[in-house]
């Protein structure tokens, strides 16, 4: 089944329905928020003809057509509700893309290997170059946003990660996803190294970047639908504020935060600008 629009009320979904039925198209109603309706397809190749009908039916929705096809099918109509259930990867997958998923998966197993004994091993190899020996282990000036040190530190980048970065793969593509990742990884990481010293990590840089971006095209290109809703800012700013009094005891890469905004904001910019 394929979800293909969602119309303001029942009723005027139900007309559109009963259309399609006397075209021997099956599609079946399912409730959403605020009252609204999706349609889902039945089957999949009928899709092309349902788009088509779909953008006639919101231009005209009072048109003699959809009422006649309410009439015609009347006698044979069976009103129900279909209510699709998703489980939880089905939900990161829908909300998300290949990056965001890929990046998830590797922070994920990469905490496994060091709660399961490989602690020493993994961040050894991954950390951010501390010394002569690893300043040329180039991939350690983004790796390093893939550790984490506790359940907290991963369930929080994650959890962002995939709302800020599932939101700009799915508007912008992969490509831009990754882009912010490296600059934020790269940038965030050397700020942090020049301040505070090289022992640090996760993606918190990175989801800072994540949100300056969105806020900065939220601010100057709204019209691009890369947009972040007030409150997620208004409680990541506090956030960052917050991190610096080192909140029950949690040692916080608070410069990492702070170059990370700045990369995101830049980069909302340059798209911006670019773009208009």
């Amino acid at each position: 089944m394929q979800k293909m629009a969602v119309l303001p009320n029942a009723r005027l979904a139900q007309a559109f329905v009963d259309y399609a039925a006397a075209h021997k198209v099956a599609i079946e109603l399912a409730p959403e928020a605020d009252a609204q309706v999706a349609l889902w397809l039945v089957d999949d190749s009928q899709a092309a003809w349902v788009e088509q009908e779909l953008a006639r039916f919101v231009a005209e929705p009072m048109h003699s057509r959809y009422q006649a096809a309410s009439w015609q099918v009347a006698e044979t109509r069976h009103a129900r509700f279909h209510y699709p259930s998703a489980g939880l990867w089905q939900t990161v997958k829908d909300k998300s893309g290949p990056v965001t998923i890929t990046v998830m998966i590797a922070c994920a197993a990469l905490f496994a290997m060091m709660i399961l004994g490989g602690f020493e091993v993994v961040v050894r190899s991954l950390l951010f170059p501390a010394d002569s020996e690893q300043r040329w282990q180039l991939w350690r000036l983004f790796s390093h946003a893939l550790l984490h040190f506790s359940a907290l530190h991963i369930v929080f980048n994650l959890l962002w990660w995939w709302v800020l970065g599932g939101r700009i793969e799915q508007r912008a593509g992969g490509s831009k996803l990754m882009q912010i990742f490296l600059f934020a990884a790269l940038f965030s990481g050397l700020g942090q190294y020049w301040l505070e010293g090289p022992y640090f990590g996760g993606l918190s840089g990175v989801v800072y970047a994540l949100l300056g971006y969105l806020w900065w095209l939220t601010w100057l290109a709204p019209e691009r639908g890369l947009t972040i809703e007030k409150p997620y800012v208004v409680f990541m700013l506090a956030w960052l504020v917050i991190g610096f009094f080192q909140p029950l005891g949690m040692n916080i890469a608070n410069m990492a935060h702070v170059f990370g905004l700045g990369v995101g904001c830049l980069l909302g910019l340059w798209d911006a600008k670019r773009a208009a």
